[in-house]
C-alpha cells in the first residue's frame, strides 16, 4: 500500500502541474478525481503514509484563528516607479553614474568572457552545489548584449514563499516588506505553487517572490455569485486577491482559485554566482523548478527596446486574462545588481514603468480644507461620484495653495480626475470652457477651519501651529493607532472622533488610562467591542520601538526612518539627546529629518509625552537591549531559545514573548535542536511533536510564568 500512495501522490502532482503551470492537461478531470479519492481513502487507512507534500494536503479543513507576523528572511522593497520613457531613461543614467566601472566589465561577461574568474564560470552544471540543477538553457548569442529584462507588472498581491530541502514550510505576504503575515495554508490551495520544488537534490533553503492574482474570468464569477448573495462586490481584482489571501479559513481560499506567478529566485547557502548570473536563468529555474513564471518576459539589450516593449503592452495588456498596471525592468546581470545595491527604499537595479492612470471627468460640487496631524492644511476637491480605476472617488487632493492657483480650479468646474499611482485620486487638469459664469477663485482661508486660530505660510504650505487644535489631535491618534504605528484593532476614525470631540482623549497617551467603564459610555460600543479593543491598547504596549518612533508621528520620519533610526539609537534615551550631527550621521538620514527630530525631543511637551509612555510601559527600547538581556546571566532565561505553539490560557502570543525576552529569553518561530523549551497551549500543532522526538523540555503557561518570574 505504501508503493501504491506514493504512486498516487506523484501521478496527481504531475497531473497537477500540467493543468495548471503548463496549461497542458494529461488527464480527464473524472480519472483526476477517482485517483484523487482512491489517495484520501489509502491515507485515511494508513495516517502514516501522509507527507506534507501530498496533493490531499492542500486545503487545510480547519480555519485559523489568526494569522501572525513574521520577519521575512530576505527584506521586500518597494520598487522606484516610471510613469513615462524619459523616467526610465533617467532611472538607467542614475544606476550608470552609481557604477560606471563595473558596467563594462559586467556587459563584457554577458558576451562570455568570464575574465578573471578561472574555471568558476565555466562550471554551472558541475560540482555539489549544482547539482541539483538542470542544464539551462542560455540566451540566443545573436541577441545584442541582453541588459535587461522586462516582465510585465502583475496586478496582485506579492507572497514570499519559503522551502527546506525542497518542501514548502511557510508563505508570508509582503506586509511592511520586513515583517508579513504567515499565511502558509492559505498558499498552499493555489495549485500553481508547487508543494515540493521538482528538482533531484534540492538546496537546503530557496527563497521565492512572486504575485498571487485573480484570472479577470474568475473574479468576474466570484462578482456574480455575491451578488446573487447579496453582497457588495469586489472593487477590482486586486483588492479581491489580497482579500482573499487574509481569509482565516483556507476552504474559501481554495474556491476562489487565485494563481501564482514567480519572478524572484533566491537560493540560501550557496554561490549564486555559480548557479546562475542572471535574472533571465534565475527565471528559467523557476520554470523548471515547477513554478509558472510569466511567457510574456523579454530580453532586451538597450532602453530603446524597453521601450518599444512597454508600448505594445500599453494596448495588447488589454486582451492578457489577468490585471498588469505596467512593466517591471529589471537588469539581467546579478553582479551588476549586486554591485548596484539599494537605496533606502528601492532597488537601484529596477523599476516599475507604469502605465497611465484611468481618468475621468467630474463636477466639482465644493473645495474643502482638512487639517492633518501636522497642523497641514490641505485643499480637497468634493466631486460628483466617478468610477475610476474599479472604486467609487467622490473626493480629490488638491495637495496645497500652489497647485491650487495652478489648475485655477473653482467650484463648479469639470474636472479631469485619476488616481495617482492608481491609489491616491488628484485633480489633473480642469476644463475651463465647461466653466459657469460668476464664478470666483478659491483662496485657502486665513484662519484654521477647526480651531479658528490665525494660520501661517510655509512655503507651499498652510499651516495651523495650534498645539491643541481638535484636528491636530485627532489626526495623530488616527496615526498611532494604525496598522504600521501601533495597530490598535477597533479604533477607529469614528471613534477617534468621539474621544476628542468628548473630551476623553488629549494626547496618545491618554489611550492607555482609558477602560472598559468609560469606553462603554461611547456611542456604539458594547460589551464585546469593548473587550477587544482594551484587549488591543495593552497588545499595542509590545510593538516594537521602531514602530512607537513611527507612531510619535514626528515630521520626516516614516516607518523606514523609523527603524533606520532604531538599528542606530537603541533607546528612546539615546535618540532624545543626540545631536543633530549624530543623528544625521545615519545612512540614509539627511539634515531636514536630522534637525525634524532634535527638534521634537526639545519640546517639553513631547518630553512628558515620552515620560507617560515609558510609565504605561511602551516599549521604547530595541533589540540591543533584548540582546543585552540575553546576555544577562542574572535573569532566569537567559541564553534560552524557546518556541511557543497552541493556545495558551490567560496569554496572548505577544504577551507571552513579552514575558519571555524580559526574562532574557528568545522566541522563534521553529523548533530545532537549538530549542530549549516549546511552550505547549491548547490545539497544539506539528511543533509539540517534533519537540517531543528531539526530546525537547515541554513548558505550561504556568510553568513558563514561574520560571520567568523566579
Amino acid at each position: 500500500m505504501e508503493q501504491r500512495v506514493r504512486e498516487l501522490q506523484q501521478l496527481l502532482q504531475n497531473a497537477s502541474y500540467a493543468y495548471y503551470v503548463l496549461d497542458n492537461p494529461i488527464m480527464e478531470d473524472s480519472v483526476y478525481d477517482q485517483l484523487y479519492r482512491e489517495l484520501q481513502e489509502l491515507e485515511t487507512q494508513y495516517p502514516h503514509s501522509i507527507t506534507p507534500d501530498s496533493p490531499t494536503q492542500r486545503v487545510g479543513e480547519k480555519p485559523a484563528t489568526q494569522f501572525f507576523s513574521v520577519r521575512h528572511n530576505i527584506p521586500l522593497y518597494s520598487l522606484e516607479n516610471a510613469f513615462n520613457i524619459d523616467e526610465l531613461k533617467a532611472w538607467e543614467q542614475r544606476w550608470r553614474r552609481t557604477a560606471p566601472g563595473f558596467v563594462l566589465k559586467a556587459l563584457e561577461g554577458d558576451k562570455g568572457d568570464k575574465g578573471d574568474k578561472g574555471d568558476k564560470g565555466d562550471k554551472r552544471d558541475k560540482g555539489d552545489k549544482e547539482a541539483f540543477l538542470p542544464q539551462l538553457p542560455t540566451p540566443d548569442s545573436r541577441l545584442p548584449t541582453p541588459l535587461y529584462v522586462c516582465e510585465l507588472k502583475i496586478d496582485g498581491s506579492a507572497i514570499a514563499l519559503t522551502y527546506e530541502n525542497g518542501l514548502l514550510v511557510r508563505g508570508v505576504t509582503r506586509g511592511d516588506g520586513v515583517m508579513g503575515e504567515d499565511i502558509t495554508q492559505n498558499v498552499k490551495t493555489i495549485r500553481s505553487i508547487p508543494l515540493r520544488l521538482q528538482v533531484e537534490n534540492p538546496p537546503t533553503r530557496v527563497e521565492v517572490r512572486g504575485e498571487a492574482f485573480l484570472p479577470l474570468d474568475v473574479f468576474e464569477q466570484i462578482n456574480q455569485e455575491r451578488s446573487q448573495k447579496g453582497e457588495p462586490p469586489f472593487a477590482n481584482p486586486r483588492n479581491a486577491a489580497a482579500g482573499t489571501l487574509r481569509q482565516l479559513d483556507p476552504r474559501i481560499v481554495d474556491k476562489r482559485r487565485l494563481d501564482f506567478f514567480a519572478y524572484t529566485l533566491h537560493v540560501a547557502g550557496r554561490d549564486d554566482a555559480s548557479v546562475y548570473q542572471t535574472q533571465w536563468e534565475a527565471l528559467e529555474l523557476l520554470q523548471q523548478m515547477g513554478f509558472k513564471v510569466n511567457p510574456h518576459r523579454k530580453l532586451c539589450p538597450t532602453v530603446q527596446e524597453v521601450a518599444e516593449y512597454y508600448r505594445y503592452w500599453d494596448t495588447e495588456r488589454l486582451n492578457l486574462l489577468y490585471m498588469t498596471d505596467g512593466v517591471v525592468v529589471k537588469i539581467n546581470s546579478l553582479p551588476l545588481q549586486e554591485q548596484l545595491g539599494f537605496t533606502q527604499k528601492f532597488p537601484r537595479w529596477a523599476i516599475a514603468l507604469k502605465y497611465a492612470a484611468e481618468e475621468a471627468p467630474t463636477r466639482v460640487e465644493e473645495i474643502a480644507v482638512n487639517v492633518g496631524r501636522t497642523g497641514a492644511l490641505t485643499p480637497m476637491a468634493i466631486m460628483r461620484p466617478v468610477q475610476l480605476a474599479g472604486t467609487t472617488v467622490s473626493r480629490a487632493t488638491l495637495h496645497n495653495s500652489d497647485r491650487v492657483a495652478q489648475l485655477d480650479i473653482r467650484v463648479g468646474d469639470t474636472a479631469i480626475v485619476r488616481k495617482a499611482g492608481e491609489i491616491i485620486p488628484e485633480v489633473v487638469r480642469v476644463l475651463p470652457e465647461l466653466r459657469p459664469a460668476g464664478t470666483q477663485p478659491f483662496q485657502m482661508p486665513t484662519h484654521c477651519p477647526t480651531c479658528s486660530q490665525p494660520v501661517i505660510k510655509e512655503g507651499a504650505v498652510t499651516r495651523c501651529v495650534n498645539a491643541s487644535c481638535p484636528s491636530i489631535l485627532k489626526g495623530a491618534l488616527e496615526h498611532w493607532v494604525s496598522r504600521d504605528a501601533l495597530d490598535i484593532n477597533g479604533m477607529g476614525e469614528k471613534l477617534v472622533h468621539q474621544l476628542v470631540d468628548r473630551g476623553v482623549v488629549h494626547s496618545v497617551a491618554d489611550l492607555y488610562n482609558l477602560n472598559a467603564e468609560k469606553l462603554m459610555q461611547l456611542e456604539r460600543m458594547g460589551q464585546k467591542s469593548v473587550e477587544k479593543l482594551v484587549q488591543a491598547i495593552a497588545a499595542s504596549k509590545t510593538k516594537p520601538w521602531s514602530r512607537v518612533l513611527y507612531g510619535l508621528g514626528i515630521r520626516h520620519v516614516g516607518s523606514v526612518n523609523a527603524q533606520v533610526l532604531t538599528q542606530k539609537f537603541f533607546t528612546v534615551e539615546q535618540l532624545a539627546t543626540a545631536k543633530t550631527t549624530d543623528i544625521e550621521s545615519v545612512y540614509g538620514i539627511g539634515a531636514e529629518i536630522a534637525h525634524s527630530v532634535y527638534d521634537w525631543f526639545h519640546i517639553p511637551a513631547n518630553q512628558s509625552l515620552i515620560a507617560r509612555l515609558q510609565a504605561a510601559g511602551l516599549q521604547l527600547a530595541g533589540e540591543a537591549v533584548e540582546e543585552s538581556r540575553q546576555n544577562d546571566a542574572s535573569l532566569p532565561l537567559a541564553g534560552k531559545t524557546l518556541v511557543i505553539t497552541g493556545t495558551l490560557p490567560t496569554l496572548k502570543r505577544d504577551e507571552a514573548k513579552e514575558l519571555i525576552q524580559k526574562a532574557g529569553g528568545k522566541v522563534t518561530d521553529s523548533v530545532s535542536q537549538k530549542t530549549d523549551f516549546l511552550v505547549v497551549g491548547e490545539e497544539a500543532g506539528s511543533k509539540l511533536e517534533k519537540a517531543q522526538k528531539l526530546g525537547i523540555s515541554i513548558l505550561s503557561e504556568a510553568q513558563l510564568t514561574e520560571m520567568a518570574n523566579s
